[in-house]
């Protein structure tokens, strides 16, 4: 990657890496959560109210951009918006756990059940992040890349019909399947659309079909065509997250026609460059138990010079951080980026 001269902006660096275009340096762009507890102390906004305000949402998000450097502002923290706002019995936790979706009293069974409420968008849940994004647009305006989230029809289906007998039914009925996605996508879509309405530049869309789960022949089948089908419909540039080894699918990912994939650790970057050949821009992937999590800003370094060395466009936690992560090693990631660029950007 040459870097251009002319100094960029966070959000001009952040949407002109993920078109595909000369920036002045790799961005450091978070597709899901690096909130801490320590910067919930910090800004005296914390879990699980920041879930859920939007108010102390946004004061939560902008740390990434104000605390850490980085170069994207991410007001989702979780993965549950959606799922509470159609009906999921919700477990929030406090401030150093996640909240997550009680899966062992599904809301619903098949296809024919799935109904997006009429008040999907006016729910406490949904409401506060397009609340937030509202807030952070006003507060930054372009000066860095707002980037919303959106669940995909795969993640959704583990939320509402139970992991294991939605992963069963792919196997004993697939077309029963392909209808449930199909009506899952539809708030899919609403709610990207409704964060695009509030300001977000670009939106996230975590769809779960990792390889601990599923084949990469499963993402083809199920999913690619879906996948292209948001890419038509929602009009900002989409950086899909899938968890765990996803070399496999990397190359039908490339072809969905979205801006980047945030990839896991488990994937050798080298390899995932190859995978994609060019189609895509990777997002990634600074492994977040080991390095971020326990390790020291030295190896932190040696991941993100890893990653440029590579190739990858965008540098990134590979997923949403342990919430007690040190702020010395999030600090590092966009040190390295800058020095990597001094001593090897221009090669």
């Amino acid at each position: 990657m040459s870097p251009t001269s002319e100094k960029m902006t966070s959000r001009q660096r952040v949407m002109s890496a993920l078109a595909g275009e000369t920036v002045d340096r790799p961005p450091v762009c978070n597709p899901t959560n690096v909130a801490t507890v320590e910067l919930m102390d910090l800004v005296g906004a914390s879990f699980p109210d920041a879930h859920r305000n939007g108010e102390l949402n946004a004061r939560l998000a902008a740390t990434g951009y104000t605390e850490l450097g980085f170069d994207a502002i991410s007001p989702y923290f979780s993965i549950i918006q959606e799922s509470s706002a159609l009906g999921c019995d919700m477990q929030w936790e406090q401030k150093d756990n996640w909240p997550t979706v009680r899966m062992s009293n599904p809301i619903w069974k098949s296809s024919s059940d799935v109904k997006i409420p009429a008040d999907f968008l006016e729910h406490q849940d949904t409401k506060a992040i397009t609340d937030s994004i509202s807030i952070l647009k006003r507060e930054y305006g372009d000066e860095v890349a707002i980037v919303g989230k959106t669940m995909g029809p795969w993640t959704l289906a583990y939320h509402v019909f139970g992991v294991e007998p939605f992963l069963l039914g792919t196997v004993d009925d697939p077309g029963e399947t392909m209808k449930a996605l199909h009506a899952l996508k539809e708030a899919t879509i609403i709610y990207g659309q409704a964060q695009i309405d509030a300001g977000a530049d670009v939106l996230t869309v975590p769809d779960h079909a990792t390889g601990d789960l599923v084949s990469g022949e499963y993402y083809k089948r199920f999913l690619l065509e879906m996948h292209q089908e948001l890419e038509e419909e929602l009009s900002v540039p989409i950086m899909l997250h899938i968890c765990g080894s996803t070399v496999d699918r990397m190359p039908y990912i490339a072809e969905t026609g979205m801006a980047a994939f945030h990839f896991d650790s488990k994937n050798d970057p080298s390899e995932a460059m190859a995978a994609v050949n060019g189609k895509i821009r990777l997002v990634g992937n600074i492994n977040n138990p080991t390095t971020l999590y326990a390790r020291g800003p030295s190896e932190v370094r040696a991941e993100v010079n890893a990653a440029l060395d590579a190739g990858v466009q965008l540098i990134a936690p590979e997923c949403a951080i342990p919430l007690k992560t040190k702020l010395e090693n999030l600090l590092e990631i966009p040190l390295a980026v800058e020095d990597w660029v001094a001593e090897r950007g221009g090669n």
